[in-house]
């Protein structure tokens, strides 16, 4: 009856749940909690699912989206247009307030991408050189001014699984047989969606709030990472070729590293375990 008794404790949206990072998520809690979804491109597979809904972050009001669903919490994986993000939040951010509810917020490390000098920590101010960076640093700005309580930033560094976006995208590079890009001089931590899934469960469950930084607990450079990654392909004797990326002369580091939030021993990750795991 384990899942019972936890479906009458919360009702969850995800923002972007037909997403990578997003799906993840609705995957992992879907059986534990009354678990909402929204999706941008139409979909056979999500118009089905009654808890799907369509949302367009550019011409939807997310407040129709939360009128039905009434969650108690907001999980935001969502992407798009930057402006149009921006506004949707302090729409997020307002009905959050106002319901005494919780919102939790998947940043980046790209806030912190100004700084190349050392690794960040969560109470490190942020920094960006990046457009991206940029925007997310905007948002998270705007929430760190709400009740601590109610608010939860998880920076994430690079996200890697079977599934993710990179690691098909190096296969597509592999298959058209175009270079894999590399950065050399980038020390960096990493994470993938099955332990990322894992850490979101527990930060609902035992109601954690503030700033998060969910990477492995060591670092690697990018060049070294993805030659990793690509070893564990089974590749039939196809050739790869490598294209190296030098942003600077110097080693620069882009990792968010824990100090403050930490997350028990089984919920932390190495980057040999990521590997190991793109490898079965």
């Amino acid at each position: 009856m384990k899942g019972l008794a936890k479906e009458s404790k919360h009702r969850i949206l995800i923002l972007g749940a037909s997403g990578f990072l997003g799906g993840a998520i609705y995957r992992e809690l879907c059986s534990y909690f009354k678990t909402f979804g929204t999706y941008n491109t139409s979909n056979k597979l999500h118009e089905k699912n009654k808890h799907f809904f369509q949302y367009n972050i550019e011409e939807d009001d997310v407040y129709e989206i939360l009128e039905i669903v009434k969650p108690t919490i907001i999980i935001s994986a969502v992407r798009g247009d930057f402006s149009a993000q921006v506004i949707a939040h302090q729409h997020l951010a307002e009905y959050v307030f106002t319901n005494k509810i919780k919102l939790i917020f998947i940043s980046s490390a790209n806030v912190f991408d100004a700084y190349s000098k050392y690794p960040s920590y969560e109470t490190d101010k942020t920094l960006s050189n990046s457009i991206y960076g940029h925007f997310k640093i905007k948002i998270e700005n705007m929430l760190l001014r709400m009740p601590k309580k109610q608010i939860v930033i998880l920076r994430l560094p690079m996200v890697f699984g079977a599934q993710s976006p990179r690691i098909l995208e190096i296969q597509g590079h592999i298959k058209e047989k175009e270079p894999i890009e590399v950065f050399p001089n980038l020390i960096m931590n990493v994470t993938n969606d099955f332990k990322l899934t894992q850490q979101v469960h527990y930060i609902i469950n035992r109601n954690k709030s503030g700033v998060f930084h969910l990477g492995s607990s060591d670092l690697v450079h990018h060049d070294d990472f993805i030659k990793e990654i690509i070893a564990s392909f089974e590749l039939n004797n196809k050739t790869v070729t490598y294209k190296n990326v030098y942003t600077t002369n110097d080693d620069r580091y882009l990792a968010v590293l824990p100090k403050y939030n930490l997350l028990p021993k089984h919920l932390q990750l190495t980057s040999q375990q990521i590997l190991s795991e793109l490898k079965l």
